[in-house]
């Protein structure tokens, strides 16, 4: 990956409207948060952040519109991969991104860690980038918390270890759970997440006030813990190497029940369907080990045209969201009976 992002910078105007488009996960929310102190410590004046919707494809119609309505003179897309078209066409553009890319637009500038071993994560690239820049030193605790998130604290990396060092594993983690269950819960707010790692110099501060950010934060992570034990009694169904298990829960709790049987089940490409997550959605996550790549499977199966996707991310962790119709059609390639199906809406 390139380390130097000085001269796409240098370009920019500091009095530019400078829109960020990020992910709602606790990377993708932590390096937004690290590109936006950066940027005010550069002088940039006119800066804006967008999450895109729970559907989190950013180049989906309604979040392309979103990201042309804030009229930016340019534009940073953090930790949502990469696409053949741009996001805003005519705007420069800065990718910086980790997961397989998905094409790659010519005038875009495309920041990416695949391939790399070990492969860091969208905020320690951020991090990383934005600190070669600016001195933001003092924010290692908020992109070790999105490290932490996407590669677990033993990952090899020395800003895991620095904020560890100097804030405890114990701490990281909590605030890290925090983060992410803004985007988990029920009620989607990952802004609630940004908001309070912003107003906090430290992870220790953050979760010893009495903000009302912090109880939401706490109150949507018990949400998601009793959905998540609920969704643990699930059992899997099998078809060649694909394990299917299917959950009914508000809250995001498929990729963390993929987590869980991805290391019971480790020569099964473990795929958990959630049916209540969105209304008239089939929201999965797909995970695999080794040699077997979740993510080649998923694209390997050519679905009718029609709404959703899936396919995207990493290869060994990845996903989709698609319709009953084409949920179904899925399940048929992957060999899977008739009773495994979700109930079309008449």
């Amino acid at each position: 990956m390139s380390r130097d992002l000085a001269p796409f910078v240098s370009a920019i105007g500091r009095g530019a409207h400078v829109v960020c488009v990020h992910d709602s996960d606790a990377d993708g929310v932590t390096s937004a948060v690290v590109w936006q102190r950066a940027f005010e410590r550069l002088g940039f004046t006119h800066l804006t952040r967008i999450i895109p919707d729970r559907y989190r494809d950013a180049w989906s119609p309604a979040n392309r519109q979103r990201a042309a309505e804030a009229k930016p003179d340019a534009l940073f897309v953090l930790d949502l991969g990469t696409r053949g078209e741009p996001l805003v066409e005519g705007v420069p553009t800065c990718i910086i991104d980790h997961h397989h890319p998905d094409g790659i637009h010519p005038g875009t500038l495309v920041l990416s860690a695949y391939g790399e071993e070990p492969t860091p994560n969208t905020s320690i690239m951020t991090w990383e980038l934005c600190n070669a820049l600016v001195d933001i030193r003092d924010l290692e605790w908020i992109a070790a918390i999105g490290a932490i998130s996407d590669l677990g604290e033993r990952a090899p990396f020395p800003l895991i270890a620095g904020a560890k060092a100097r804030h405890t594993g114990k701490v990281l983690r909590e605030v890290t759970a925090l983060i992410n269950a803004a985007r988990r819960a029920s009620r989607y707010d990952p802004e609630t997440a940004a908001r309070i790692l912003l107003t906090y110099d430290s992870p220790e501060a953050l979760l010893m006030s009495r903000s009302d950010d912090l109880r939401e934060l706490r109150n949507a992570r018990e949400e998601v813990n009793a959905e998540l034990a609920r969704a643990k009694t699930a059992a899997p169904k099998f078809s060649k190497n694909v394990a299917l298990i299917r959950v009914r829960s508000r809250c995001q709790v498929h990729p963390l029940i993929a987590q869980i049987w991805r290391s019971r089940l480790p020569k099964y490409v473990v795929i958990v369907a959630n049916e209540d997550f969105l209304p008239g959605r089939v929201n999965f996550s797909a995970r695999s080990v080794g040699s077997v790549s979740a993510r080649e499977l998923l694209v390997s199966i050519e679905l009718p045209p029609g709404d959703g996707s899936y396919g995207h991310g990493h290869d060994h962790a990845t996903g989709g969201s698609l319709p009953p119709e084409r949920w179904n059609a899925l399940l048929a390639a992957l060999g899977f009976a008739e009773e495994s199906y979700v109930q079309v809406p008449q």
